[in-house]
């Protein structure tokens, strides 16, 4: 059973830093892409960023870049986001996907193939 178990959320202030995790098991992720995506209160899930687990190409959406870094430990199957100078907007419950689609760029909900659970991040201003 393919599982994605994301964890590091919580609750930081403005211009604060979170790094989050995904432990992903239950299949080889070697051929996919690993991403992330938000869901603000209110509004719909959105793209944030994405490695493709065997080149290690990555792709932002343009409000996180240069703020966020997405990276992955290929021996532990996990992905990191690490979030810099975190603002309010950055509000949401991050997603970890993983998608055996291609895309040179960002990807779509349908695109997906498994997602976590989430995590909840709060910036307070």
């Amino acid at each position: 059973q393919v599982q994605l178990v994301e964890s590091g959320g919580g609750l930081v202030q403005a211009g604060g830093s979170l790094r989050l995790s995904c432990a992903a098991s239950g299949r080889t992720f070697s051929t996919y892409a690993m991403n992330w995506f938000r869901q603000a209160p209110g509004k719909e899930r959105e793209f944030v960023a994405v490695i493709k687990w065997s080149s290690g190409s990555t792709y932002y959406a343009d409000s996180v870049k240069g703020r966020f870094t997405i990276s992955r430990i290929n021996a532990k199957n996990t992905v990191k986001l690490q979030m810099n100078s975190l603002k309010p907007e950055d509000t949401a419950v991050y997603y970890c996907a993983a998608t055996s689609r291609y895309s040179d760029s960002s990807y779509r909900d349908e695109d997906i193939d498994y997602w976590g659970k989430g995590t909840l991040v709060t910036v307070s201003s």
